[in-house]
Formats: C-alpha cells, structure tokens, sequence
C-alpha cells in the first residue's frame, strides 16, 4: 500500500517540488495552500490539493478533515513546511507583525500536528517532519521575527521528540540553509507592510536588505534547490531509523558546528560579518 503524505506551503519552493517529487515517486500526496489560486494551479497540475491557511484555526480543521477524506481515513505522513519571514529590527518590529509570524510558523503548525498525532495515535504509526531552519540553530540580525519563531520549533519539536519515545510515531527536523524559493520575495512583501524604514534608526541597513530581497538571482553562492531538501525528506520518510536533525546546505553545517565551538562573542562577530 502507497504511503499518504500531507504537506503544507505547496505554493512554491520546497513544497511545491516535494509534492510533486513525492507524488512522481508513488506517494499518496496532499498538498495544501494558503490561496485558493494556488490550490488551483496545482489541481491543474494533476496533484490533490486542498486550502489550508495555518493563521485560521477553522481552516486549518477543515483543511485536515478534507485531507482524511481524500486519503480515505489514512495519513501516515505530515511534512509541516508552510511559513515565511518577517525581517525588520526587533526595536521597529510591531507586536502585531510577531505575533503573526508566531500564529503561521508555529502555531498554526503546533494545531496541525496535535491534530495529526490524535490520528497517529489510533494508528500507532506515523511520521511528522518539521521544515526548520538554519535560523533555528543561529539568529542573525533583522530576522528576529523568523528567528524567533523558529528557535520556538526547533524546543517544542525536541520535547515532543522525547514525548514520542515509546511510541511508533517518529518527528525530524529538516535544518535548510539558503534554497531557492519565493521566500525573500514573501519577506520583501512583509517588510513593506510592517516595517517603517524611514522612521528608522536602522534606515541605512535596512535599505541594503531591501536591495538583497528584491533580488531575482540567488544571493548566496551556497544557495541550493528544493531538491536538496527533498532528499532528506525522502530519507526521513523512509529509513527505518530518521534521523531526529538534517543539515542542509554548508552554511547549516558550517553554523551549527561554530555555534559548538566558538565563545558568543565571537560568533556574533561572524554573524554580523555574513551579512
């Protein structure tokens, strides 16, 4: 019997690639989205889709109750992926602006996953990956928002790891470093709403980060494709033992590795040396 998988965020980037790798590979695949557009053009694409949008509580039941009626009454996989960044200084950050990167990043996703884990339960199997970050190991100035909403992940999913431990039910954290996605073009987007730049005294740097976000090209010669997350998806889905962390991208590795090593003084340092 082919394995079903739910997946959030499948609009673009990651989600998108994974779902529709996924379901090349004989998955079983739900893809979900936030706009009804989106949910769409991927029906377009021959794929199962539903609308789920992880700031709506209601949507979010909805969303997961039509996800089990498409798979008959089954999930054996949540890949938890949907989320985007805030960026802006925490002193300019409205408490609003947080607040709403904390419903969609973790909140929303904290929703799904007890609903997920209920299900799992009767099961006594099932397999939930959480599409971290690398800014979930390591903070860097003007992600305050995204870095904080993803420090949060990476506690609640180690607790729930140890929760878990007697259970079939096993939970990862996938650790991306710069992919090709919309992301910065959805970060641009929620920094123009929320952020008052010329108010600012942070205007001279902001204005830089608005010249990187509103790059096309990629920014980084570190950056890489969806499909090196998707490899370590695949390998979370269906090892016998999934590991509890991937590391993608070197900056990842390179990052968690110095965070080990090096005094917080200096790797602050560094940190704001990489931007």
């Amino acid at each position: 019997m082919k394995k079903s998988i739910l997946i959030t965020g499948c609009s673009s980037g990651i989600g998108l690639y994974c779902a529709k790798k996924l379901h090349e590979q004989g998955f079983d695949v739900i893809a979900s989205c936030r706009k009804v557009e989106d949910v769409e053009n991927l029906k377009s694409l021959g794929l199962k889709c539903i609308q789920l949008d992880l700031s709506d509580s209601l949507s979010i039941k909805n969303g997961f109750s039509q996800a089990l009626s498409l798979l008959n009454g089954k999930l054996d996989i949540l890949f938890n992926n949907g989320a985007y960044g805030q960026p802006g200084a925490v002193e300019d950050l409205p408490t609003n602006a947080l607040r709403q990167q904390f419903e969609t990043n973790l909140f929303g996703w904290h929703e799904l996953t007890i609903l997920t884990l209920k299900h799992m339960r009767e099961h006594n199997s099932g397999r939930i990956i959480q599409n971290s970050s690398v800014l979930g190991l390591i903070a860097l100035p003007y992600r305050g928002a995204y870095n904080a909403s993803k420090f949060a992940l990476e506690g609640l999913t180690d607790t729930l790891r140890m929760e878990l431990k007697d259970s079939n039910i096993n939970i990862c954290l996938i650790e991306p470093g710069p992919i090709k996605s919309m992301f910065r073009a959805n970060a641009l987007k929620a920094f123009n709403d929320n952020i008052d730049t010329n108010n600012s005294f942070h205007k001279k740097n902001y204005l830089l980060q608005k010249q990187r976000l509103e790059k096309h090209t990629k920014t980084s010669t570190f950056t890489l494709a969806p499909n090196a997350v998707y490899k370590c998806l695949y390998h979370a889905i269906e090892s016998k033992k999934p590991k509890a962390r991937y590391y993608v991208t070197f900056p990842t590795y390179l990052f968690g590795y110095l965070k080990r090593i090096l005094s917080t003084n200096i790797l602050d340092k560094l940190l704001n040396k990489s931007l």
